[in-house]
Formats: C-alpha cells, structure tokens, sequence
C-alpha cells in the first residue's frame, strides 16, 4: 500500500514538472488517500498485536 502511494506521489511529481496539472492533482489525491489507508491499515495491525499478546 505504501508503495502504491509513493508511486503516485512520483507520478504527480513528474507530470507536476512536465506541467499536467489535473494529472498531478488527481495522482497527488490518490497518492493522500492511499497513504491515509496505510496508516489505519498500519494502526489496526499495531493494536490487534498488542490486544493478542496480552
């Protein structure tokens, strides 16, 4: 998921430099929403260890 959402993040980069700006908005955008996920994701994985072990 993380490398999914740096992907995009380059994408968004480059098209950002080769000046496609509704590309590297809408890629920057997807880039966000795949690292907010990853980090609930990261989170719930976090706590469902500590709950198990104890």
């Amino acid at each position: 998921m993380l490398g999914w959402a740096v992907t995009f993040f380059i994408v968004a980069i480059i098209a950002a430099v080769f000046g496609f700006g509704g590309i590297a908005s809408a890629s920057a955008g997807i880039a966000q929403v795949l690292f907010v996920v990853f980090l609930v994701l990261f989170v719930v994985t976090l706590v469902t260890r500590v709950l198990r072990k104890a």
